[in-house]
Order: C-alpha cells, then sequence, then structure tokens
C-alpha cells in the first residue's frame, strides 16, 4: 500500500518523534540547570512554539514551489544546530538562541514545518481509497515514537545516575544524542528529495497560487483554520501536567497510579487513530470527526462530576477512545478540502494556528492551576471544544470535497 517514499517518510516522522519525546523531558531541567529562571524558560519555550509557527506558514507558502521534501531536507539541520548550542553554550543568550531556532518541541509533540510537508505529501503515496487508514498510522507512527523517546530519556537518566554522571553531563549526552537525531533526519528527507526530484512540481498549477500559497480555497482554509485554533486553546486548558494536578488535588492519588493511568489514555489514543479509518469509510470524513469528537467533550465535562477516582478515570479513558478519532480524520480532510497545489499550504496554515493557540497554553494552565480543584478547566475545555464542534458541522457539511 506504502511507497517507497512513503516508507522513508513514516521513517523519518519515527525518528523526529523519538527525539522529541527523548529532548521533552528534559528541556525544562536543562535550561534551568544551566542558569535560566522559572520565567525566562516559560518565555523560551513560548517563543520557540511562536517561530515554528511563524517559520511553518512562511515555508508552506513557498512549497509548492521548491518542494515539500526539499523544505524538509533544508530545515532538518536546525534540529542538530539546536541540540549542539544547548550542549556547548554556557551563554544565556546562545542557549536562548539553541532552544528558539533549534526547532525544539517543548511537550513532546510536533514542531516546525515537517508535519505539515509531509501531510501534504502522504495523499499522493498511497491509492486514494486508502489515504485515511494511512494518516491513522501516520499518527501512531508520531505517537508511540515520542512515548518510547521519553521512556528511553527516563531510562538514561536512571543508567546515567549508576553510572556517576552528574545531571548536566547527562543533559549534555542527551542534547548530543538530539543534534544526532537531526543528522539522521537530514540523511532521510535528503534522500526523499533525490527520489522525487524526477516527479514535476505541476508548475502551472504551482503558479497559480498566490502569495500565500492559497488560490479558490483560501477562504476556506483560513475558516477551517481559526476554527482549528479553537479546539487547540481549548485544549490547553486540559494538558496532561494540568489533569495530573487535578487528579492529585481531587483524589489524593500519587505519580504511580497517574502513571498508570495516563499510558492507558495515550494507548487507546492511538487505538483511536486506527479505528478513525473504519469509521470514516462508512459515514465520511467530516461526519467522524465532529461526531466522534462531541461525545468525547461531553465525557470530558461529566469527568469532575464524578465522586470517586475510578469513575473519573473510567470517564477520561472512553474519552481518549473518541477524543483522537477527528486527528487523522481531520489531516485527510484538509487534504481532500483543497486542490493538490495548495496541499502545503493548507497543512502549514491550519498546522501553525494550532500551535498559536496552543502557545497561549502555559498562561492558561497558570491561570487554570488555581482552580483545578474545581471542574472549571474541563467546563472551559469542553464547552469550547462543543463550540468548535458545532461550528466545524455548520459551516462544512455542505461544502463538497475536492477529491474523496
Amino acid at each position: 500500500m506504502l511507497s517507497r517514499d512513503g516508507r522513508l517518510l513514516f521513517g523519518a516522522r519515527a525518528v523526529r518523534a523519538f527525539a522529541f519525546g527523548w529532548l521533552s523531558v528534559v528541556l525544562a531541567l536543562v535550561l534551568a540547570r544551566l542558569g535560566l529562571s522559572a520565567a525566562r524558560i516559560g518565555g523560551i519555550f513560548t517563543a520557540t512554539m511562536i517561530e515554528d509557527a511563524v517559520l511553518t506558514i512562511f515555508l508552506s507558502t513557498i512549497a509548492m514551489r521548491i518542494g515539500p521534501a526539499r523544505i524538509m531536507a533544508w530545515t532538518a539541520p536546525l534540529i542538530t544546530l539546536g541540540g549542539v548550542l544547548l550542549a556547548l553554550a554556557d551563554d544565556p543568550w546562545l542557549l536562548m538562541a539553541g532552544a528558539v531556532l533549534g526547532t525544539l518541541s517543548p511537550n513532546g509533540l510536533e514542531a516546525g514545518p515537517f508535519a505539515p510537508m509531509e501531510q501534504a505529501m502522504l495523499p499522493d503515496m498511497v491509492p486514494a481509497s486508502a489515504r485515511t487508514r494511512a494518516f491513522g498510522w501516520y499518527n501512531v507512527f508520531g505517537f508511540l515514537p515520542a512515548a518510547l523517546g521519553s521512556l528511553a530519556a527516563a531510562g538514561w537518566l536512571r543508567v546515567a545516575g549508576l553510572l556517576g554522571l552528574g545531571d548536566l553531563a547527562a543533559y549534555r549526552w542527551m542534547l548530543w544524542a538530539y543534534a544526532a537525531a537531526g543528522v539522521v533526519l537530514t540523511l532521510f528527507y535528503a534522500r526523499l528529495a533525490r527520489n522525487r526530484q524526477g516527479i514535476p512540481l505541476q508548475t502551472s498549477a504551482a503558479s497559480a497560487v498566490g502569495r500565500h500559497g492559497l488560490h479558490r480555497s483560501r477562504r476556506i482554509v483560513l475558516e477551517l483554520s481559526a476554527l482549528q485554533g479553537l479546539d487547540a486553546l481549548a485544549g490547553g486548558f486540559i494538558m496532561q501536567g494540568l489533569l495530573a494536578y487535578w487528579f492529585h488535588v481531587r483524589f489524593g492519588v500519587g505519580a504511580e497510579v497517574l502513571g498508570a493511568l495516563f499510558f492507558g489514555t495515550n494507548l487507546l489514543s492511538a487505538v483511536s487513530f486506527l479505528a478513525a479509518s473504519r469509521v470514516a469509510q462508512r459515514f465520511g470524513l467530516l461526519n467522524t470527526m465532529v461526531f466522534t469528537h462531541l461525545p468525547s467533550n461531553v465525557l470530558l465535562l461529566l469527568v469532575p462530576l464524578m465522586p470517586s477516582f475510578p469513575l473519573a478515570a473510567a470517564l477520561l479513558l472512553a474519552r481518549h477512545l473518541l477524543s483522537q478519532m477527528d486527528v487523522p480524520t481531520r489531516q485527510a480532510y484538509t487534504m481532500a478540502l483543497v486542490a493538490p497545489e495548495e496541499r502545503p499550504a493548507a497543512a502549514g496554515f491550519t498546522t501553525s494556528v494550532r500551535a498559536i493557540a496552543q502557545s497561549c497554553a502555559p498562561a492558561l494552565s497558570g491561570l487554570a492551576l488555581k482552580t483545578a480543584g474545581s471542574g472549571l478547566p474541563f467546563a472551559i475545555a469542553g464547552g469550547l471544544k462543543i463550540l468548535y464542534d458545532l461550528s466545524l458541522y455548520a459551516r462544512f457539511r455542505n461544502v463538497p470535497l475536492g477529491e474523496p
């Protein structure tokens, strides 16, 4: 089903996700250990998320003229640059430069222009009938390696302790490994770019797009991006760290119990990625996006109303079985909604708006933490997400797809 280039793309996705998960465990600790204050670390995280979003928007608008694979091959060395600067620098300004320019991921998830470029290329690497399933596996190849990267980071820190390495030395070795991942990624994407040199970039179609990389779909993409920004903003209230704190305050459960709970939510999320394609084949992409997301958000609203930890945990687990089905369907829907030459820009705009909205999450989470013992974060997140679902369906239910 998947072409040779598709296997390269999936391999690069897995390497990148592992590296992001690997470094996310200690990124804040590295910066703190090197002398940056908590306020400055928070500012760096916000700055790097905004910089990634702005860079992604810019590169997405020119990707059709240059080629998405080339864009990724030229951008991947930034990961190496960030790792090297953080590993070597002691000056605060160099540290900040490495963190902001180095395509780092504060939350262990996607960063930089890679995912939009890959999402734009993936539809051409599989049969049309298998696109949603391919996007499901694409998300699994990002989700599970990131989790394994975090697990490997924790294991390395334990080994480093047994070897007598200090914290800073152990962190520096992790940064060098992160820089090496950038080299591997560069090789993957350079090979992908070489393989696709013989594939025309649809020059006539590319010349039809405007300066934003869009033409007939500009309004639709901007509206879709705004709605997805609302969804991402809502997610800032229920980040995993906030949920862990809330369960601890509300029910007094410890880290060992919460670790098992969040392993379960992550596992069910991965299952939902794969189930989404089968549901979408029967009910359609938009219906799957909306009508799996809506009940998951109702479950989210009910979590703080539960009188015991087992009941609250059961509702959260049930929510995660549904809440991630919209991810591969959303990606496949966006690619089907626009013309092929608009795919890089469409993926770039939707991804970047989500990232910018998520960059507000640290401040919003800090505000929500003050009332974490109540159900306010759940009410805000669930309410905004339901508003997103209803607005999405109302706006796009009669919009024809460019491709099935």
